[in-house]
């Protein structure tokens, strides 16, 4: 059973600029962070973009659902931003169905040392294994189902709202 991974971008992926302290994009983490969690899980990934989720647009959302769509692979991870994680996973929702979809993120770069982003990607595979075909957000240990979550900016995690 192999797995999808799709990249988005998103703080998973943020380099530092340690000269003007700004935050950009090179290439992603993630073949990096699946040998450091040391990941058995056999996994094929394709990086969709290198955005920002504030900057995706509703372009982008279907690009990943063509995506989704089109793999033959019914277990997808994407590594997406955290600030519009939802709208994309409502999207996914509508669109793809009999397919088990987790979108993660990180509220910290991966690069920063102390991020989230290894613990949400080792989670999202986990239940990607796991979990009935729908979609779910990943993050802090906790999966939501899609149309029942939202990021609480205030404390940094995602939480149920319903």
């Amino acid at each position: 059973m192999k797995i999808r991974i799709f990249v988005t971008g998103g703080t998973f992926d943020k380099e530092y600029d340690e000269l003007d302290g700004s935050l950009y994009f090179k290439d992603t983490h993630l073949p990096e962070m699946l040998v450091l969690g040391r990941s058995r899980v056999p996994v094929d990934t394709r990086t969709l973009m290198m955005i920002d989720s504030l900057d995706m647009t509703e372009a982008d959302r279907e690009t990943i659902a063509q995506n989704c769509l089109k793999t033959s692979e019914d277990k997808i991870v994407i590594t997406h931003g955290t600030d519009t994680m939802v709208e994309t996973a409502r999207v996914l929702a509508e669109k793809v169905k009999d397919k088990t979809i987790i979108l993660t993120g990180a509220m910290i770069p991966y690069k920063f040392g102390s991020s989230d982003g290894l613990f949400n990607l080792g989670s999202a595979l986990a239940f990607v294994q796991t979990l009935p075909a729908s979609v779910y957000i990943a993050m802090n240990g906790r999966y939501f189902a899609w149309d029942n979550c939202r990021k609480n900016k205030q404390i940094g995690e995602f939480e149920e709202v319903k």
